[in-house]
C-alpha cells in the first residue's frame, strides 16, 4: 500500500513547531499546544450585483487557488443603496482544512506573500482576541495559480486562519512558527 502524503508545513508541525511551542508558552500537555483548525478564504464581488457572470469567474479562480471547490455566498439581506436583494449572489467562500490547509498555508506563505507589490510584512495586529488571524490580499494574480492574460476583473480577498488559540499571543506564537512574514 503506498504511503500517504503528509504536507511539508504538517510534518513540521508536528516534529518541530510543537515542542518550539510547548517551550516558549510553557505548555505541559501536547494537547494544548495550539493549533490551525481551517483556514477560511472569502472573495466578494461588489460588482455582480450588475455583472452575475463575475461571479462564475471569481468561483473558477478561486478553486483555482485553493484546489477546491467554492460556495456561491448570497446576501442576507436587500439594500436598496447597492441595489442589492435578499439572496441575491455577491461572493464565494472556500473552508479548508488538514492536507488542503497545510498545502494553502505553505503556497501562502513561501510564494503569494513575498510577490505581493511593496510588501514589508503583514501586520502583528489583526488578531481577533481569540487567536486568530486575518489577512487581505487585494488582488488574486499574486498566486501563482492563476494566468494574468485571463484576468478580466481584479478581486480582493479576505484569508481568515482560524486557530485553537485562547489568546493573540499564543496565536502569533503559533503563527511566527510556521513563518508567517510579521511587519516588525
Amino acid at each position: 500500500m503506498a504511503e500517504k502524503y503528509i504536507p511539508r508545513l504538517q510534518k513540521e508541525y508536528k516534529e518541530e513547531i510543537i515542542p518550539a511551542l510547548m517551550k516558549d508558552l510553557d505548555i505541559k500537555n501536547i494537547m494544548q499546544v495550539p493549533k490551525i483548525e481551517k483556514i477560511i478564504v472569502n472573495m466578494g464581488i461588489g460588482e455582480a450585483t450588475s455583472n452575475p457572470k463575475l461571479i462564475e469567474t471569481a468561483m473558477k479562480e478561486l478553486a483555482q487557488i485553493t484546489g477546491q471547490q467554492p460556495v456561491p455566498r448570497a446576501a442576507r439581506k436587500s439594500e436598496a443603496g447597492f441595489k442589492l436583494r435578499e439572496g441575491q449572489k455577491i461572493g464565494a467562500k472556500v473552508t479548508l482544512r488538514k492536507e488542503k490547509m497545510y498545502e494553502f498555508l505553505d503556497r501562502l506563505i513561501s510564494i503569494t506573500l513575498p510577490r505581493v507589490r511593496d510588501f514589508e510584512g503583514v501586520s502583528p495586529k489583526a488578531f481577533d482576541g481569540r487567536g486568530n488571524y486575518t489577512l487581505g490580499i487585494k488582488e488574486q494574480i499574486v498566486f501563482p495559480e492563476i494566468e494574468i492574460d485571463k484576468v478580466d476583473k481584479i478581486f480582493g480577498m479576505g484569508i481568515t486562519i482560524v486557530t485553537t488559540a485562547k489568546n493573540d499571543e499564543e496565536g502569533r506564537a503559533l503563527l511566527k512558527a510556521f513563518g508567517m512574514p510579521f511587519a516588525k
